[in-house]
């Protein structure tokens, strides 16, 4: 009497599959929310710390080029003033051209926001979207 009939789901087979689903959902959520707090905080630490070094370097690259233009500038102030400055200015552009797109590229090369989490969650999900 103790042997289910073929055909027939055990007592409480479809429940108990339901709340075993339920508990890994939950549970993959759990991992994985803790995992994308984990890179928020670093993303948010690293930001930091690019926009600190950023405007440290931009401060004294300005304070030098303000002070060697000023220089050169009064060097040739009785002969080429109006040459010194021309050159002067056309340097400062190039030079922040040249450090515009070494930002632009330093940008490109930084790794994409959450893409662990991202991934394991795709991970997660594709035998769903495997079909049958």
């Amino acid at each position: 009497m103790g042997a289910v009939p073929a055909g027939e789901p055990a007592a409480g087979g479809l429940g108990q599959a339901l709340r075993a689903l339920a508990a890994t959902l939950h549970e993959a959520f759990r991992v994985r929310g803790a995992l994308l707090r984990v890179e928020l905080g670093e993303e948010i630490e690293r930001r930091k710390r690019t926009l600190i070094m950023a405007a440290l370097a931009f401060a004294s690259l300005h304070t030098a080029f303000l002070l060697l233009n000023a220089l050169v500038v009064v060097a040739f102030w009785d002969t080429h003033r109006l040459g010194a400055l021309g050159t002067l200015a056309g340097l400062d552009l190039a030079c922040g051209i040249a450090f515009l797109a070494r930002l632009r590229a330093a940008a490109a090369a930084s790794p994409a926001p959450f893409a662990a989490s991202f991934a394991e969650l795709e991970r997660d999900f594709a035998p769903l979207h495997t079909p049958p």
